[in-house]
């Protein structure tokens, strides 16, 4: 994972309709924001790798390379968090896009305000940093897996992998509540924040994808139990 200095009022916009971007651009520099405006995708990942921005707004069609296939890349060494903008109705690529990494998706045309209180949704979420001295108490270890809050990672012995913020928020929202169901509704508030009801398969692919990475860790074991009806559970006896 590469750490570069997070600006909390940075925003990279990624999209090639230059009418966009402008009306974008002026609408959230009003609201306190610095957006940088990139019309493809060929100069994302070097620009991330000199300062990290709060949020990377993307489009999933551009020229040359696609959004998701940027969102790989970012995926690749970044774990900031990335809105993406899709068709209407596209439900393939939203899916996609989730499963690949994606914080939030928001289809066109939208409301500029619905996406400023989605981008202020995202920055609420995002991990608060802390004292060097305060990391070892700030970690939670359970049954030998271990969620690093402050670089929003899990490990298990010398293994560590990487999580999205999404999926960072998940995992701590049910290693806090070791065996105990949590609702869908009740994960997507801790993921996305109270402003947003629930939306098709949101919880369940970040959940299998989450799933997929902690059975990585722990040799095949489940430790992410499905609550038929219910929710999801964090089991203890599954380590």
């Amino acid at each position: 994972m590469v750490v570069t200095d997070i600006n909390q009022k940075n925003i990279f916009l990624v999209d090639d309709d230059q009418k966009l971007r402008r009306l974008l651009a002026k609408f959230l520099g009003n609201e306190g924001f610095a957006i940088r405006e990139f019309p493809d995708g060929s100069h994302v990942i070097a620009a991330i790798s000199e300062g990290e921005p709060a949020v990377v707004i993307l489009d999933i069609m551009l020229p040359g390379e696609s959004g998701l296939d940027i969102l790989k890349r970012i995926r690749q060494s970044y774990t900031v968090p990335v809105i993406m903008l899709t068709a209407k109705g596209d439900d393939e690529d939203r899916i996609t896009g989730l499963e690949l990494g994606a914080d939030d998706y928001l289809p066109k045309p939208f409301n500029p305000r619905e996406l400023l209180a989605r981008i202020n949704a995202v920055l609420r979420r995002s991990v608060v940093s802390r004292p060097e001295a305060d990391v070892a108490a700030d970690n939670i270890e359970i049954g030998g897996l271990v969620l690093h809050r402050r670089r929003r990672t899990v490990s298990a012995g010398e293994e560590e992998v990487e999580l999205s913020a999404t999926e960072y928020r998940l995992l701590e929202a049910l290693m806090t509540h070791p065996g105990m169901v949590l609702t869908r509704d009740e994960l997507l508030n801790y993921a996305r924040g109270k402003d947003f009801g629930p939306f098709d398969r949101s919880i369940d692919v970040h959940i299998g994808k989450l799933r997929g990475k902690t059975e990585l860790l722990s040799g095949g074991k489940r430790c992410i139990k499905t609550v038929w009806g219910s929710g999801y559970m964090f089991e203890v006896g599954g380590l």
